[in-house]
């Protein structure tokens, strides 16, 4: 199975769901390919935001290593699901989406999420309780991927 996470810019949200779901699925042994990208290419080769880092790292969880890139259509190709984080971004991915992908394509807490919102909130101009919101939502729309998709 191949999971890629959709944001704006691959440094915040997207990044932190990769994380969270690798090491859910480390921590259960499931050989999971997961990766992330954003819609769009301000911040292409740039690690994590260095506050999304931390808020991880306090939940025992490294983003060590990712570095953003950009969604290209070969995704759908490459992918079994494509999750945007928000409204906006599934909007960016369907105009490059191709014709017969591979990839089923949604909008990641409205197919997942249990604590209530629809959109992964950027944090990315908030302070560092926007960080913990945004792991709260993804580890919870993670847990439940996990049961639905993976191991019920």
């Amino acid at each position: 199975m191949k999971v890629l996470f959709v944001c704006l810019g691959n440094i915040c949200r997207s990044p932190t769901a990769e994380a969270v779901l690798r090491n859910m699925a480390a921590l259960r042994q499931l050989p999971i390919k997961i990766d992330s990208a954003g819609t769009a290419a301000y911040h292409i080769g740039k690690s994590p935001d260095s506050r999304s880092q931390q808020a991880a790292l306090k939940r025992g969880i490294s983003m060590e290593g990712l570095s953003a890139r950009q969604a290209k259509p070969e995704d759908f190709y490459e992918f079994d699901y494509i999750f945007a984080m928000d409204e906006s971004n599934y909007q960016n991915l369907m105009a490059i989406k191709p014709e017969n992908p591979k990839a089923e394509l949604s909008l990641f807490l409205s197919e997942f999420g249990t604590m209530g919102p629809s959109d992964v909130p950027d944090p990315y101009y908030g302070d560092g309780d926007g960080f913990e919101l945004v792991l709260d939502l993804l580890e919870d729309a993670c847990e439940q991927f996990l049961k639905s998709k993976v191991a019920p």
